[in-house]
């Protein structure tokens, strides 16, 4: 018979997938081995949402300083000493402008996609009671408390012969309290992505 291995992902996993950044590449063999395999992924249905925060955050910064770019090069362009360099760096708010709009499309086909492979673990209201307790205990931001107590959760109420928790943001979930607890259900805390997969393909 063959194991089942669920893997718990967050809203960083997400993101990195959307906007292409260094450990994408590693993460579509990831996806790969869930839609081939014994392999599950799970997500937080927050962790689903979140990311449309961050992208659209940084869409309004990109236009303010592609703003802000344009208007000065505009002045640079009246000194003639200035006006060949200027036209060569034209392309700079163009690209800050497009940068986000590409972004969200990019967020939204990933959500897409992981809407056809993945679990949605769903935000009930006993989740968020759980959720709100964590973040003064374990001093977690609301999101990433969300996060938590959905992953707990989920553990409680399944039987997967392996688990792990396959998480970038070390710097809050790296909690000793937040690690034992997981560790008591049986659930694995994975940050560094080479270890993690390397950890999956030895379960495989």
């Amino acid at each position: 018979m063959t194991m089942k291995i669920n893997l718990y992902v967050e809203s960083n996993f997400v993101l990195e997938l959307a906007l292409m950044q260094e450990e994408s590449a590693s993460y579509e063999n990831l996806l790969s081995l869930c839609q081939a395999g014994p392999a599950v992924l799970l997500i937080p249905a927050v962790s689903l949402v979140e990311p449309y925060e961050t992208v659209v955050r940084r869409g309004k910064d990109r236009k303010a300083v592609s703003q802000k770019v344009t208007y000065e090069l505009s002045q640079l362009a009246r000194s003639k000493p200035y006006q060949v360099e200027v036209a060569s760096l034209q392309g700079i708010s163009r690209l800050l402008n497009r940068s986000g709009a590409e972004e969200q499309q990019r967020l939204y086909d990933t959500r897409r996609r992981l809407l056809q492979i993945a679990e949605i673990i769903p935000l009930s209201g006993e989740v968020l009671a759980a959720a709100a307790v964590a973040q003064l205990k374990l001093n977690l931001s609301p999101p990433d408390a969300i996060v938590y107590t959905s992953v707990i959760h989920h553990l409680s109420l399944n039987q997967a012969a392996k688990k792990c928790f396959l998480n970038r943001n070390s710097h809050d979930f790296s909690n000793p309290e937040i690690v034992d607890t997981l560790n008591t259900s049986g659930c694995k805390m994975l940050f560094s992505f080479e270890k993690r997969y390397n950890y999956i393909r030895s379960l495989l």
